[in-house]
């Protein structure tokens, strides 16, 4: 499956799906209220309407954050799916921060093997496919980056105890730098080099990492579950993903 997949075409889904969420970004818009008490846009729905009719080409199974949940008896017979987070990072969006993206992975049965992520505000085009290299814009990850500090980046709007203190509690040898961010965007800093670790001890969904994920591995980084120290898994039978740790 991965040789029929273009990461040019997904970059492309991407940026078809950036320009109708920026059309809503500029101009007042709606924001309601899931059951879980956490935000959605129109911007979110809209987005995810053209991904998924996109990816519809390729007859693969499609796990979305705004489709109806798929029941974990049918996704484990899944071999190849689509995890798709259409805008990540809603609380950034309504603030207008800028730092959200729309993220597009390929997972191949619980590994995601190709993902793009794409901050339109900022412009800021990250993608890899797995043995194809990664890539920020057009520059091979990870970057060439010399600095004196060790570089901690961690959420803007989810910032929990347990991480504050994991990053206090932190021994490095150089001064420690941190860098507040939102979205996936925190994963992409690690893969591109910009910073050193992302630890997130607070709850994710495994679409808000999937894309972000092939990323951090095809730019020889690794997403570790805190506790396990082995990689995260996918699609399992519950979404959430254990506490992690990007380095």
């Amino acid at each position: 499956m991965l040789e029929k997949i273009d990461l040019d075409e997904l970059r492309g889904i991407a940026l078809d799906a950036s320009r109708a969420v920026m059309e809503v970004y500029k101009r007042d818009f709606s924001v309601y209220e899931k059951e879980d008490k956490s935000p959605v846009s129109e911007a979110d729905l809209l987005g995810n309407e053209i991904i998924c009719k996109a990816l519809a080409k390729f007859s693969l199974p499609i796990l979305s954050e705004e489709n109806k949940l798929v029941s974990f008896d049918e996704r484990k017979k899944w071999d190849y799916f689509f995890c798709v987070d259409p805008l990540d990072g809603t609380k950034e969006f309504i603030k207008r921060n800028g730092e959200f993206t729309i993220n597009i992975a390929l997972i191949d049965r619980d590994t995601p093997i190709a993902g793009v992520v794409y901050a339109p505000a900022l412009d800021l085009m990250f993608s890899a496919k797995k043995g194809g290299g990664a890539f920020k814009n057009n520059e091979k990850l990870p970057l060439k980056i010399k600095r004196d500090s060790y570089k901690i980046v961690a959420s803007k709007s989810h910032m929990s105890k347990e991480t504050s203190d994991f990053i206090e509690n932190l021994k490095v040898d150089k001064p420690k730098e941190f860098v507040s961010m939102g979205s996936s965007l925190k994963l992409c800093l690690v893969a591109s080099g910009e910073a050193d670790i992302y630890p997130r001890l607070a709850p994710t969904m495994e679409w808000d990492t999937a894309a972000a994920d092939a990323i951090v591995r095809e730019s020889g980084k690794m997403t570790y579950d805190f506790n396990t120290q082995k990689p995260l898994i996918y699609n399992k039978e519950d979404l959430r993903n254990p506490y992690f740790i990007v380095k």
